[in-house]
């Protein structure tokens, strides 16, 4: 069938029919697990009947209002529950269609509070690299991911960047830990090295997404970037976009490191694929300095839809009354576990790493110099398409600012279960072998 769509590229994929669970299907009949919850996004999987009654429910009473002709009681509630679930201070929240969308809202609110201050020279947020932080401009000017970033460059501010925490490449003989401080003390000579009274903020996914594949940093790196942060007085952004809504086992990330950032941006598993519905929270004192210097210059059409923030509380009491954060621990641990055991069978696998549900496993042609596999192999394609090929669905990029690197996320949906997880491996390990078999890559046959 001929389409009329474009995306990205070229390449078509099968007409989707239906889904259900952790489960998809085409029109031919032929069966998927979902096995990155789309873009890390079903965080409860597909079809819940619950979030269905929610979204009719609302429909039949209206789908749209605007929010300066009237408000809703859907938004409001949802904006009281994100609240009461939200790091202390956090009294208030501005609903967003996505994460682009969140990030960008996060940088604009923070700049107007600076503004509104009389502070007008602050405007820099540091970054890391590599890194994701959406498609728009002013968030793409954020990211460091080559691919993605390169054909702008000229639209884009020139926003500073330090590297991410990623640990697991560097040959020294620091300990986990003081590589973490290493690596948050480069925020501090960043700061001074653009100009301490220039610099806004500093934006970071607690738990890595798409650019660095669930990267987890030591632990002492958290808590020294928050100080770092509170040092130079500029805000702390946490992107959980990806990592926020019960992703990692934890309502938001930021609570496994007890951080209270200033800014918080979600999305993805907010809506969890019902609805495009995404929200930022902020510190009170934040959002009364702006009010109180003009108001929010900002703003979008959908923002505090009744329909998609009926979805959005539905998701959220679906977690909890199913204890789908408990789950997400338990069956993320044995995610992890596997993970490994392939490692152990598979010498191209570099590393595994995760949180809860957020997981992934990076391929190398040597693990102990950690050099990538050849570019040319494309394996960050290639694997994904033999996994589809067997029926699961797993999410790839580069690991090295895009340009070489490979790694892959395995992040099912918070609904799957122990029986599930051993489906996803044993599918793994045969699309694994096939790719190892293709390309003669060793294989260690206990």
């Amino acid at each position: 069938m001929k389409s009329h769509l474009f995306y990205q590229t070229r390449e078509r994929r099968p007409l989707l029919d239906r889904a259900e669970g952790i489960y998809m299907w085409d029109v031919t009949g032929k069966k998927y697990i979902d096995g990155s919850s789309g873009a890390m996004v079903s965080n409860i999987g597909h079809s819940n009947s619950n979030i269905l009654k929610a979204i009719q429910k609302q429909m039949e009473k209206s789908t749209f209002g605007y929010r300066l002709h009237f408000e809703n009681e859907p938004a409001e509630k949802l904006a009281k529950k994100v609240a009461e679930l939200s790091p202390e201070g956090h009294n208030k929240v501005f609903f967003v269609s996505g994460g682009s969308e969140a990030v960008e809202s996060a940088i604009k609110l923070a700049r107007q509070y600076a503004y509104g201050q009389g502070q007008t020279k602050r405007w820099k947020i540091i970054s890391r690299s590599p890194s994701y932080h959406g498609s728009t401009l002013g968030a793409l000017s954020l990211t460091s991911y080559a691919p993605l970033t390169e054909p702008f460059q000229p639209m884009l501010a020139d926003m500073p960047k330090i590297p991410a925490p990623q640990c697991y490449l560097d040959q020294d003989d620091l300990s986990h830990e003081q590589r973490g401080i290493r690596y948050a003390e480069m925020l501090r000579d960043k700061i001074i090295e653009v100009g301490a009274d220039t610099v806004l903020g500093f934006i970071m996914e607690p738990v890595g997404g798409a650019s660095t594949g669930a990267l987890v940093a030591p632990d002492s790196y958290y808590k020294r970037i928050r100080e770092i942060c509170d040092e130079f007085d500029i805000f702390l952004i946490y992107d959980e976009v990806m990592s926020g809504v019960g992703r990692t086992g934890k309502f938001l990330a930021a609570e496994h490191y007890d951080i209270n950032p200033d800014i918080i941006a979600t999305a993805k598993g907010f809506g969890a694929g019902y609805v495009p519905l995404g929200a930022l929270t902020a510190k009170q004192y934040i959002v009364d300095g702006v009010l109180d210097n003009g108001g929010f210059q900002h703003g979008y059409t959908y923002a505090g839809n009744p329909m998609a923030c009926a979805a959005g509380l539905a998701v959220i009491e679906e977690i909890y009354q199913q204890n789908l954060m408990e789950n997400t621990l338990k069956v993320g641990h044995e995610l992890l576990k596997g993970l490994a055991v392939l490692m152990d069978k598979f010498p191209f696998i570099g590393d595994v790493r995760g949180k809860g549900l957020l997981t992934a496993f990076e391929l190398v042609s040597d693990r102990k110099t950690m050099m990538p596999l050849p570019a040319s192999l494309n394996a960050y394609h290639q694997l994904v398409e033999i996994a589809y090929k067997r029926g699961l669905i797993i999410y790839s990029r580069r690991t090295r600012d895009g340009i070489e690197g490979d790694h892959f996320l395995v992040c099912p949906p918070m609904i799957t279960n122990s029986d599930q997880i051993a489906d996803i491996l044993n599918i793994l390990e045969d699309s694994l072998l096939e790719f190892a078999r293709n390309f003669k890559l060793p294989i260690i046959n206990n």
